[in-house]
């Protein structure tokens, strides 16, 4: 499901971007949510429990302007499309240091905000809402891999750690680690770095040459042996986001 959060603190101008959206949306029968905010914290906090593929932002707002917004956005999500709407055209530059799909001036054209929504769904890979499925003590949980900053595999069962901060925790596996986070490994985001940890490479914030350090603060350990391929793949990473921006 295509997932859309749009911000603007005018209740009018607010209404009519989700109503041109919506309109968007039929006219394209794709199966979405959107989710209308008329301030940058509601939105903010969103952010720290679930994920949206692309993002429409007002620039000018109280309290947080909607580029100090869209770098927050980054900082959780590196890969959603993030779509800039305002009155004040002069923010254009400074906008693009949050790479936005475009920038669009109000009063907004129907024909040219779905052009920037074609752009942005054409460059989505709704495959990233692939999941895996593991079995807790409270019975199965589905869990979206976009959603997995990390897991830990710890006396036979694996702790995943979630965007926002929750934890699920499986029950004893059978097999090996590698075997149970097969999945993940096939994702392009997923390194295991040490023979019990697997991580999201776009929640990591520092990378040093015994460690990750995430953007929540949690360290994973880099084996010593491994450190010359996570180097390189970490590093191929960087450089393939940078050549797709």
């Amino acid at each position: 499901m295509l997932k859309i959060a749009i911000c603007d603190d005018q209740p009018f101008e607010l209404s009519k971007l989700q109503a041109m959206v919506e309109k968007y949306v039929g006219t394209c029968g794709t199966d979405a949510e959107i989710r209308g905010f008329g301030h940058p914290d509601p939105l903010l906090s969103a952010c720290e429990k679930e994920s949206f593929h692309i993002y429409i932002l007002d620039i000018v707002m109280p309290m947080i302007d909607g580029i100090a917004l869209g770098r927050e956005i980054r900082r959780h999500d590196k890969e959603a499309q993030i779509l800039y709407v305002t009155t004040e055209p002069e923010f254009a530059l400074g906008a693009y240091a949050v790479n936005p799909i475009d920038f669009l001036i109000k009063p907004l054209k129907e024909q040219r905000l779905f052009e920037a929504l074609d752009l942005a769904v054409s460059k989505l890979s709704l495959s990233a809402e692939q999941v895996m499925t593991v079995k807790t003590v409270n019975g199965l949980r589905v869990l979206r891999i976009a959603s997995i900053c990390y897991c830990e595999y710890s006396s036979h069962s694996v702790r995943y750690v979630l965007k926002g901060g929750e934890t699920v925790t499986t029950r004893t596996i059978a097999g090996k680690f590698s075997d149970h986070i097969a999945p993940l490994l096939n994702d392009r985001r997923f390194i295991s770095p040490h023979v019990s940890f697997a991580v999201n490479m776009n929640e990591v914030e520092k990378f040093n040459k015994d460690c990750f350090v995430l953007f929540s603060k949690a360290v994973i350990p880099i084996a010593a042996k491994q450190y010359p391929g996570v180097r390189d793949t970490y590093m191929d990473y960087l450089m393939s986001r940078k050549v797709n921006k």
